[in-house]
């Protein structure tokens, strides 16, 4: 289980944490109540790179899209 302690928040409501080169991301619970069910995830290919605050993928729910931004 991750430390919640060790997660790099954004403003929007998505968490990151990173081991070495690899990074793990989430949504909080709130945002997970706002958005309800995820039905699909849009993320980009292994190897992609990107800037801060570029939007890499999309968060499809039941009531919303939802664009991903990297921190």
């Amino acid at each position: 289980m991750t430390d919640l302690n060790t997660l790099r928040y954004s403003e929007e409501h998505e968490w990151v944490a990173v081991d070495g080169e690899s990074a793990t991301i989430g949504i909080t619970d709130f945002a997970a109540d706002a958005l309800g069910d995820i039905v699909f995830v849009e993320l980009p290919a292994v190897g992609t790179s990107f800037s801060r605050g570029d939007v890499f993928g999309e968060a499809e729910s039941t009531k919303s899209v939802s664009e991903l931004y990297a921190r």
